[in-house]
């Protein structure tokens, strides 16, 4: 009997020690589950319960404040976007209207060039249309020798008022109508006839175009008896005599 108690008794002490020991590995891992829960949460060493839940407080705070600011900077951004979105379609709207203003006034200047051009055409037309009056001289020795004479300078040929009038006034004393039948023209059968005396042959010759071929006239006779006289004596003004 004593040897069996003693021999329980034995038995029982290592299956005590084996449950302390186990409690206490329990105790061991169970700290450290906590103080690595601690330190992957929270750079500071945690000891509790208490400062772990107060760590994650702070963390969420921080958070949160990070995340207002972030935010808040945002939609600064954003304001200051709309601001020179704002001012940039302002200005491109008044680059266009000057644009516009500078196209309007090239076109208004465009059509009053046009006005005034298409004005000085219609004038230009009307002057060139207009009939120009025909100068109108007097049925008189002034006025055949007026006429004579603007026809002669037309034609390039020599002569003066003065010249026609001195050997009009020797030959024929102003009648148109004037004829010698005395001379040795007429002798000829070919008397002088007219203001300036001009035979008919020498009448043909040197007619000028544009008056009449009546000899008798008293344009067509200065103008021709003026030209005949250029060619031989260089101008009826250095005519003084009969020729």
């Amino acid at each position: 009997m004593p040897k069996n108690i003693l021999a329980r008794a034995h038995s029982r002490t290592p299956a005590k020690q084996r449950q302390i020991a186990a409690v206490a590995g329990v105790a061991v891992f169970g700290t450290a589950a906590l103080a690595l829960s601690a330190t992957i949460g929270h750079e500071d060493t945690v000891t509790t319960g208490a400062p772990a839940a107060t760590a994650q407080v702070a963390s969420g705070t921080v958070l949160k404040n990070v995340k207002g600011t972030v935010t808040g900077r945002l939609a600064a951004a954003h304001v200051k976007l709309d601001t020179l979105a704002a001012r940039k379609k302002a200005a491109d709207a008044a680059a266009a209207g000057k644009a516009a203003a500078q196209k309007q006034a090239a076109a208004a200047k465009a059509a009053r060039q046009h006005s005034a051009v298409q004005a000085a055409t219609r004038s230009t037309e009307r002057l060139r249309i207009q009939p120009v009056a025909a100068k109108t001289y007097s049925n008189s020795l002034d006025g055949w020798i007026r006429q004579a004479l603007s026809i002669m300078k037309a034609k390039g040929i020599p002569g003066s008022y003065n010249g026609l009038h001195r050997n009009i006034m020797r030959e024929s004393s102003g009648n148109p109508l004037a004829i010698n039948n005395w001379d040795v023209n007429a002798v000829n059968g070919i008397p002088s006839k007219g203001l300036l005396q001009v035979i008919p042959p020498t009448f043909t010759a040197y007619h000028v175009a544009g008056t009449s071929w009546n000899i008798y006239d008293p344009v067509a006779n200065i103008t021709a008896a003026a030209n005949y006289a250029a060619h031989r004596y260089g101008s009826i003004d250095n005519v003084n005599s009969a020729y």
